[in-house]
C-alpha cells in the first residue's frame, strides 16, 4: 500500500510538470461534491411572523437557508455513525464525536467522561460535557442523548438503517407532501431534533458574533439503558452545573402541525425476568438439549410462559400484581378539561394508522388519551432462549428463558415499590425460583411552565404559527419517558444531587416512528408542518427569547 501511494504522488506531479490542463494554482478549485438541493421553505404554508422578529435573528434565519444543505448533511453524518447502548456498538466513537460537535462550536470546556460501574452493577457509558462561556448574563443547559435503539428488523426498511437516505414522503409511508425525507436510526429520536439544535446555534454564532446565553450541554449515551450512566454523572459531578438557570429539551411539532411543551416525566422501572432450570430443579439444568427429551422432560420454556400469563389480565392489559396501582395521584380538574378538549380533536382511525397499529385499546378518544398520557403499563419488550433463527427447525429444549419488561408508573408511585410488589406476586403465584434482575429505574417528575424558558418556546411558537395548548402549572400529563428527575426543580419521585432548575422543551420540525422500522425526520416541510430549516430557526428563535427575556434569571441551588 506504502509504494502504491508513493507511485501516485509521483505520477500526479510528473502530471502537473508535463501540462496538464486544469486551474491555475492560484484559482480556488470547484466544489465538485453535488448539492442536496434541499428547499429551506419545502411546501410550507406557513412561516415566522418577520414583522415581529429582530433584525440580528432574521440574518440567523437567511444564514440557516443558505447553509441547509450542509446542515442536512451534518445530519447525515451523524446518523451514519451507529451509536446503540444496547449493544454497545459506535458508542465511543459516537462519544467522541458529540465532543468534536462542542469543540466546532466554541465550547472553552469539552470532555468525554468514562462514568464507571454504575448502582445497577453495569458500566455506564460516556457522557459528553461541554462549557460555553460567552460572557451572558444567563445559563442555558441543554440536554442531548447521543444513543439509540438497535435494529430489531432490517427488512423493513425502505433504506437501510444508517445510510440516512433521503426519500419522498411516498416511499416513507408518508404524505407525500413531504419531498424530502431523512429515513434513518436515530432521524427523530434524537439526533434530527439535536442536529437541529446545533445547526441553529452554529448559525447565530457565525451570524451574530456570540451566542446570547452561556450554554452548558450534557450529552448521555444510556438513555435507551435507563440513563444508567447519566444518573451516576450528576451524582458525581453536581458541580460541574452551578449557574445554570434553565434547561432546553428538544422537541417536534406533531404530524397535524401542533406542538406542546415538555418538561416532566413519567416513571419507567426495568427488569429482566429470567427462569432457568437450575433455578428450578426441573428440566435440563446445565445447558439445552434436544428437544426429543420433552416427552420425559419439563420445560422451564413453557413454565415461563405460565409465569408471565399469571402477571397480567388475560388481554394482557392489566397488571395483576397486588397494590400494583396503590399511590396512583389522580388528574387534577385542568388536566381532566385539557384531554377532554384534546380528545375532541382526535381521529382514532387516523392515529392508529400513523402509529402502525390496527387500533387502540379503547375505542374512545378521552379514554385513549388519558391511557396514552396518564396510564401504567407492564410490557413484554422481548424474549429470548433456546432456537433462535427464523425459518428451518432444529429440536432444542431451552434450559433458561429471559424476557424484559417495563413498567411505566405516575406521581405519586415509586419503581423499586413495583419491583419489590412483582417479587412478591411471583412468590406468591408460586414462582419463587424465577430471578427477577433490576436494569434501573428513572423516576417521575413533574413541572411549572411559570418560567422565562417555557415562555420563550411559547412565543416562538406564536410567532411562528404553530398551534399548541399552554400546559397546566404542575401538569401531571407526561407521556414519555427521560431524566427529567436529574435535574428538575419540580416534585420529583427522588432526588440524587443538588440540581435543580426549571425544564421545557419544544421546537418546530418533525419526525416519527421512534424505535421502529424507518424512523424518520423531515427535511422539507409541508403545510402546518415545518422542514428541517424550520426547525433551526424555531430553536434560534428560543434562545434568543430566553436570552432577552425581561425578568431575570431565578436563582436555584445551582448557583
Amino acid at each position: 500500500m506504502r509504494s502504491k501511494a508513493a507511485l501516485l504522488v509521483v505520477l500526479s506531479a510528473l502530471a502537473g510538470v508535463n501540462g496538464c490542463k486544469g486551474k491555475p494554482a492560484d484559482q480556488p478549485v470547484a466544489n465538485s461534491k453535488p448539492k442536496l438541493g434541499i428547499r429551506p421553505h419545502g411546501d410550507e404554508t406557513l412561516q415566522p411572523d418577520l414583522s415581529k422578529t429582530p433584525a440580528e435573528l432574521k440574518k440567523v434565519y437567511d444564514y440557516i437557508d443558505e447553509h441547509i444543505d450542509d446542515h442536512v448533511e451534518n445530519l447525515q453524518k451523524w446518523i451514519q455513525q451507529p451509536s446503540i447502548s444496547n449493544s454497545g456498538e459506535g458508542i465511543p466513537e459516537s462519544a467522541e464525536m458529540v465532543k468534536g460537535f462542542f469543540d466546532k462550536l466554541g465550547c472553552q470546556q469539552t470532555r468525554v467522561y468514562d462514568v464507571g460501574i454504575t448502582e445497577y452493577g453495569s458500566p455506564g457509558n460516556p457522557v459528553v460535557y461541554a462549557k460555553c462561556d460567552e460572557g451572558a448574563p444567563k445559563t442555558l443547559v441543554i440536554y442531548w442523548m447521543y444513543d439509540t435503539m438497535p435494529v430489531t428488523q432490517p427488512e423493513n426498511w425502505v433504506a437501510p438503517p444508517f445510510e440516512a437516505r433521503l426519500v419522498d414522503g411516498a416511499t416513507a409511508g408518508l404524505n407525500p407532501a413531504y419531498k424530502k425525507v431523512l429515513i434513518g436510526r436515530g432521524a427523530t429520536n434524537s439526533k434530527g431534533p439535536q442536529m437541529s439544535q446545533l445547526n441553529a446555534l452554529m448559525s447565530m454564532k457565525a451570524t451574530m458574533g456570540k451566542l446570547p446565553v452561556n450554554l452548558i450541554f450534557v450529552a448521555e449515551g444510556d438513555e435507551e439503558r435507563m440513563d444508567i450512566g447519566l444518573r451516576k454523572f450528576v451524582k458525581d459531578h453536581p458541580d460541574l452545573f452551578k449557574g445554570s438557570d434553565a434547561m432546553l429539551m428538544f422537541g417536534v411539532q406533531a404530524e397535524s402541525g401542533g406542538a406542546g411543551i415538555m418538561g416532566g416525566s413519567e416513571g419507567c422501572v426495568y427488569v429482566e425476568l429470567t427462569t432457568s432450570g437450575k433455578s428450578w430443579g426441573r428440566g435440563p439444568i446445565q445447558s439445552d438439549i434436544h428437544g426429543s427429551n420433552k416427552r420425559s422432560v419439563d420445560s422451564p420454556a413453557w413454565r415461563h410462559m405460565k409465569m408471565l400469563a399469571s402477571l397480567v389480565s388475560d388481554d394482557g392489559n392489566t397488571p395483576q400484581i397486588k397494590g400494583f396501582f396503590d399511590n396512583m395521584a389522580p388528574l387534577n380538574e385542568g388536566e381532566i378539561k385539557k384531554l377532554k378538549d384534546s380528545s375532541s380533536k382526535v381521529d382514532l382511525a387516523v392515529a392508529a394508522k400513523n402509529l402502525g397499529v390496527g387500533k387502540f385499546i379503547s375505542d374512545d378518544p378521552f379514554t385513549m388519551l388519558k391511557m396514552a398520557r396518564y396510564g401504567t403499563s407492564f410490557n413484554l419488550d422481548g424474549i429470548w432462549g433456546g432456537n433462535m433463527y427464523a425459518g428451518g427447525a432444529g429440536a432444542i429444549l431451552p434450559n433458561k428463558i429471559t424476557s424484559k419488561h417495563n413498567f411505566r408508573y405516575i406521581p405519586n408511585m415509586n419503581g423499586l415499590d413495583i419491583v419489590k410488589k412483582l417479587r412478591a406476586q411471583l412468590d406468591h403465584n408460586g414462582y419463587k425460583d424465577v430471578e427477577v434482575k433490576l436494569i434501573g429505574d428513572v423516576p417521575w417528575s413533574k413541572m411549572s411552565y411559570d418560567s422565562d424558558i417555557a415562555r420563550a418556546i411559547t412565543k416562538t411558537y406564536t410567532d411562528f404559527g404553530i398551534p399548541y395548548a399552554t400546559p397546566a402549572d404542575g401538569e401531571s400529563i407526561l407521556g414519555g419517558y427521560w431524566p427529567s428527575y436529574l435535574f428538575s426543580n419540580g416534585p420529583t419521585g427522588e432526588k440524587i444531587a443538588p440540581v435543580a432548575m426549571p425544564i421545557a422543551g419544544g421546537a418546530a420540525g418533525h419526525g416519527g416512528r421512534a424505535h421502529a422500522a424507518n424512523e424518520y425526520f423531515i427535511i422539507e416541510g409541508a403545510g402546518k408542518v415545518y422542514g428541517m430549516a424550520g426547525a433551526e430557526k424555531s430553536v434560534a428563535t428560543i434562545v434568543y427569547n430566553y436570552a432577552n427575556a425581561g425578568a431575570q434569571p431565578t436563582k436555584s441551588p445551582n448557583q
